[in-house]
């Protein structure tokens, strides 16, 4: 007999985007008394993260609408056109998943999912997140933070950075079928990021959980960094004492280095990134808009780098 997830839905009763917006406002008015279940006068039924409390990090921006987050997707497993994910992201079997944690840590485990996830911790975080190709959005993300996750395992004194990598299964991700990367997908920060309380690992957006083109079960968002730095679909994450090598790293080292922060000064060796166009509000006459160090989150994280040359250290 299959036992689902206490979380876990099909996306396909996710909650409408009018319908979370209308209940966001109204629980944010009436409070924790209308907790879970039927929201009196409305009979509809709770989404799984709605009691997910709201973060002193979220930005106050209008978000991106659900349908531009959710069929406009860089997840290369899967296809490398926008709409690909969306399309051919449903072969993902995201149950059971198991993650591995492990190296540079005093407590190795390969641990489930449903004990990786903790419902009581989890919280929701409005994040800006821009794209290296100059599109950006505000979405409202449902996750805990990374560091509360390696702090179960006790990193070890030698640990510097932390490594990560996607499902490999070609079965399942079609796109791994095609040598686009050199596969599996891999990503890595140093540690002082990774502990960094803006570092999150999220299971949800919009209040629901995750769908397959989103990076489900489990993806990181590091607010400040460009798209790609926020892997998807994680399964082994390792601390390590050496730098990892990353996998835009590897396909063009020029293009895409380590550290990958946002910064409106340091061109793309292809385009600009001193400006960039907001999903959603697209118009004839709708302008771009400056693109800002660190994605706004410069008073959080500039102290990360200082002294670093930030034209080198892209």
């Amino acid at each position: 007999m299959r036992t689902r997830r206490p979380y876990s839905l099909p996306w396909s009763q996710v909650t409408p985007e009018k319908t979370y917006l209308s209940r966001r406002r109204l629980l944010a008015a009436a409070g924790a008394m209308l907790g879970g279940g039927l929201l009196p006068g409305l009979g509809v039924a709770s989404s799984r993260f709605a009691g997910a409390p709201a973060s002193r990090f979220s930005t106050d921006e209008p978000l991106t609408p659900l349908k531009h987050v959710t069929s406009y997707n860089n997840f290369y497993e899967f296809g490398t056109g926008k709409d690909d994910p969306a399309r051919n992201a449903h072969t993902l079997k995201t149950t059971p998943w198991a993650v591995e944690i492990g190296g540079e840590v005093t407590r190795p485990a390969t641990v489930g999912l449903e004990e990786l996830i903790q419902p009581a911790h989890l919280e929701e975080r409005i994040y800006r997140l821009r794209c290296v190709e100059g599109w950006s959005m505000v979405i409202p993300w449902v996750g805990f933070p990374l560091a509360d996750l390696l702090k179960r395992f006790q990193p070890t004194s030698r640990a510097n950075y932390v490594a990560f990598e996607t499902l490999y299964d070609p079965e399942q991700m079609p796109g791994q079928k095609r040598p686009v990367l050199d596969w599996p997908y891999r990503e890595g920060l140093r540690l002082d990021e990774a502990m960094h309380p803006l570092t999150l690992l999220t299971v949800g957006l919009y209040g629901n959980e995750l769908p397959n083109q989103n990076g489900a079960p489990l993806r990181l968002v590091v607010p400040w960094k460009y798209g790609f730095k926020s892997i998807k679909s994680i399964v082994r994450i390792r601390l390590t004492e050496q730098r990892p090598t990353t996998s835009w790293e590897m396909a063009n080292a020029r293009e895409y280095g380590f550290y990958s922060n946002v910064n409106p000064e340091v061109d793309h060796p292809r385009w600009s990134q001193a400006r960039e166009r907001r999903l959603g509000e697209e118009s004839l006459f709708q302008k771009k808009r400056p693109t800002l160090m660190f994605n706004g989150y410069g008073e959080q994280v500039a102290h990360l780098y200082q002294g670093m040359d930030l034209r080198k250290y892209y």
